[in-house]
């Protein structure tokens, strides 16, 4: 038995990156804020897709998906962050990083497969079936 959320690939992606987060903030030492930032922000991602999937408009669910992308993003500059002072190491940010980008991407997948936005055709505008 399951929620509709985790039959998600992006909700169980957010889990495994909200685990390699965990993980990653136990060898920081000493804390700093954007560590908890970054805990915060992690969960935000999981917590937002799973409240957004449950939505019942395509408007209600993009806006919780486009929160849980912001978190992704918020996630990914506390990361640059932590490398800039040294917390962590460069290549110790790299599979949290390409986790980001994965999950990032596939937020923007479920926005734009939910959106109601009117898109118009990649072709030139037509007159009487003649090309303007």
């Amino acid at each position: 038995m399951m929620f509709d959320h985790e039959k998600l690939r992006v909700y169980q992606l957010s889990l495994d990156f909200n685990e390699w987060v965990g993980n990653l903030l136990d060898k920081v030492k000493p804390k700093i804020a954007v560590c908890d930032h970054l805990d915060d922000a992690s969960s935000s991602i999981s917590l937002n897709i799973a409240e957004g999937n449950g939505k019942f408009t395509s408007k209600d669910r993009c806006k919780y998906f486009d929160i849980a992308r912001g978190s992704a993003l918020e996630c990914a500059g506390t990361i640059d962050v932590l490398v800039r002072r040294k917390k962590i190491m460069k290549e110790d940010s790299i599979p949290g990083k390409q986790m980001l980008l994965e999950i990032v991407s596939m937020i923007v997948g479920l926005i734009k497969s939910n959106s109601d936005r009117v898109i118009e055709p990649d072709e030139e505008y037509r007159i009487n079936n003649e090309t303007e």
